[in-house]
Parts: structure tokens; C-alpha cells; sequence
């Protein structure tokens, strides 16, 4: 790399924006624990009870017009704080995403789920992003979507991920602009953001002067 960009050496690096980087002689390992620990007090949930997941399966967010309403400026603030600790926690992008469409006028209902997040991270802090040492560079996106199932547009939510070698490197969840008409529409949706990532993939690669013939992109499918 100091042949390619202008580089100065201070030493190993440990923390990074709030990311704590451990390097062993087999891989990287990245996870913010710190941060969550100062989140949990920011928000005065640091004696929450854990939780084993971010949110049940059954819960169902809506607008809630007949909920009480919270502090907007506190759920927003929780929100962002959730939105940065994705960058090594993937688990929660759904979850996360899916609270954060209600910051306009947020409920009780709203704010409950978020507390489940937090709930969980706090038993969950020690996980992170674990990449391991002399992994290949072949390429694969998956991507997914639900049909429908936001209760408040039905719009639907598309998923995608990639992955280099066995390393995960960039992850996303976004409610789809457009009302899919077929579950065929919302996958397209989603097959159009998963071949948008597979060009930036392969450009960003470019730089360390490796090309990516081909890129496969694989969609889950769901047993009906």
C-alpha cells in the first residue's frame, strides 16, 4: 500500500471512531463493547435486563395514532446511536431500520421496541465483525426482500449483503420506494440494489488493483 497512497506509520491500530480493533496473528477482530457501554448509560439502561433477540417476530410497529406520545428528541437520539453501533453489528440493521421510520411522532410502542435493541445489545456486546487472515477475494452478494409487510404503506423491505471470501463486508436494509404490485416486483427491487453493490464492489477493488470478472448475486428464496 505505500507503493499506491501517501501513508505515515503511528503504529498498530486499536480504536478507530469508536471501533475497537483487536489484531491477532490469524485475522482481525472489530466490535464497538466500549461504545455500547457509554450508550447504555447515555440512555440510562445500563441495569436493563438482557434479552436474547433485537425483536420479536411478532411485533407489528405502526403509526400508533392512538399511543401516548414520547420525547422525540430522545427517541431520535437512541435511534442514531443504534445506527452507528451497526457498523459491526448487523443483527440489528433490521430492527434498527424498521424503529427508525417512526421519528416523526414516536409512541410508547415505538420506544418499547427500541428498548428491546438495547436490551439485547447489552447482552450482546462482546459480538463483532470477525475477519480472518488470508481470505480469498471471490465475491458474493445475497440479497432478499419481504413482500408487503410494513403495516403502515405496505411497502416492502429489501435486504443485501456481501460478502469477500468469507468475510462480511457491507450489509443493508431499506424499505423499497415504490409499492410492489408481486412479490416478482419486490425481489427485482432488491436485485437492482444487490447488482447496484456488486459495480461498487467491483470499482472499489480497482483501486488495490484487483478485478472481479464476475460477480454472482444469489437471492434467498422462501419455502411458501
Amino acid at each position: 500500500m505505500h507503493d499506491e497512497f501517501e501513508m505515515s506509520m503511528m503504529g498498530e491500530l486499536n480504536f478507530f471512531l469508536g471501533l475497537q480493533i483487536k489484531q491477532f496473528e490469524d485475522g482481525i477482530f472489530f466490535n464497538q463493547s466500549k461504545y455500547v457501554k457509554e450508550m447504555l448509560k447515555k440512555f440510562s439502561l445500563e441495569n436493563a435486563k438482557p434479552i436474547k433477540t433485537p425483536m420479536s417476530s411478532e411485533t407489528k410497529l405502526t403509526r400508533d395514532e392512538e399511543g401516548e406520545p414520547i420525547d422525540d428528541t430522545k427517541y431520535r437520539g437512541m435511534i442514531g446511536s443504534l445506527l452507528y453501533l451497526t457498523a459491526s453489528r448487523p443483527d440489528i440493521m433490521f430492527s434498527v431500520c424498521l424503529c427508525a421510520r417512526f421519528q416523526e411522532t414516536p409512541k410508547t410502542s415505538h420506544l418499547k421496541a427500541v428498548k428491546r435493541i438495547f436490551r439485547y445489545i447489552k447482552g450482546t456486546s462482546h459480538l463483532g465483525l470477525w475477519y480472518p487472515k488470508g481470505t480469498g477475494l471471490e465475491t458474493i452478494i445475497y440479497a432478499d426482500s419481504d413482500y408487503a409487510r410494513d403495516y403502515v404503506n405496505r411497502k416492502s423491505t429489501s435486504g443485501v449483503c456481501t460478502f469477500v471470501g468469507c468475510c462480511l463486508t457491507s450489509w443493508m436494509s431499506k424499505k423499497q420506494t415504490a409499492l410492489a404490485i408481486s412479490t416478482t416486483e419486490a425481489e427485482y427491487v432488491s436485485a437492482r440494489k444487490a447488482c447496484q453493490q456488486a459495480l461498487w464492489m467491483k470499482q472499489a477493488l480497482v483501486d488495490y488493483e484487483v478485478k472481479l470478472n464476475d460477480v454472482p448475486v444469489l437471492y434467498v428464496m422462501k419455502e411458501p
